[in-house]
């Protein structure tokens, strides 16, 4: 059986050994991502207004608010987090030739999307050559909806220099790794924490 099997190769996802090409604990990340961002998305519309985090109904400041706040209506728009669970999903359906429906609402993609994408992830960690993509996107769509519906504060990033071409990285203790998008060197997290701090962190 599969649990017996050596860990005898990386996770795909965080580099970790692994039996599996995706071990169950990156599996589960992903699913529960996946079924919590439909609910994440409907709960931001209350976080629209300047001020208004959590579920207690209080303010961050007496002051007059602008109209809206933008890190909310970022993720509720296109792009958002309908960009992410709607662009892997149809990324999908193109790859298997399914059919794609034409929905017009930014609700109806995300639920749609979360869907397809949740359904077919046993494929996805066992086949898809951008499951490590998907899953980074996922984590971190999930962790900036769920920061602003509860209030909790980001995670400090500290900026590093690439290793390999210099260009500039924020990292947090939080992140699995992350790859350069300029020179697209890769690094696990424990790479990453050993990269140079620039000037300004050591600031």
């Amino acid at each position: 059986m599969i649990d017996d099997a050596p860990e005898s190769r990386p996770c795909a996802v965080c580099d970790k050994p692994a039996r599996e090409r995706v071990h169950r604990g990156c599996r589960q990340h992903m699913a529960d991502a996946l079924r919590e961002l439909p609910a994440l998305y409907r709960e931001l519309a209350a976080t629209l207004v300047p001020g208004r985090r959590g579920g207690d109904g209080r303010t961050g400041t007496r002051t007059a608010p602008i109209p809206c706040n933008l890190d909310s209506l970022d993720l509720r728009g296109r792009g958002g987090i309908e960009g992410v669970v709607g662009g892997w999903a149809r990324d999908l359906c193109e790859r298997e030739q399914w059919d794609i429906p034409a929905y017009q609402s930014v609700a109806a993609i995300v639920d749609w999307a979360c869907g397809v994408l949740l359904a077919n992830l046993p494929w996805i960690c066992d086949k898809h050559d951008a499951v490590k993509e998907i899953a980074q996107e996922l984590a971190q769509i999930t962790g900036q909806a769920r920061r602003i519906v509860t209030g909790e504060k980001p995670p400090i990033r500290i900026p590093v220099a690439c290793d390999g071409c210099g260009h500039i990285l924020r990292v947090s203790l939080d992140m699995d790794g992350i790859r350069c998008p300029r020179c697209q060197q890769q690094y696990d997290h424990a790479g990453m924490l050993n990269l140079t701090p620039t000037r300004k962190a050591a600031a």
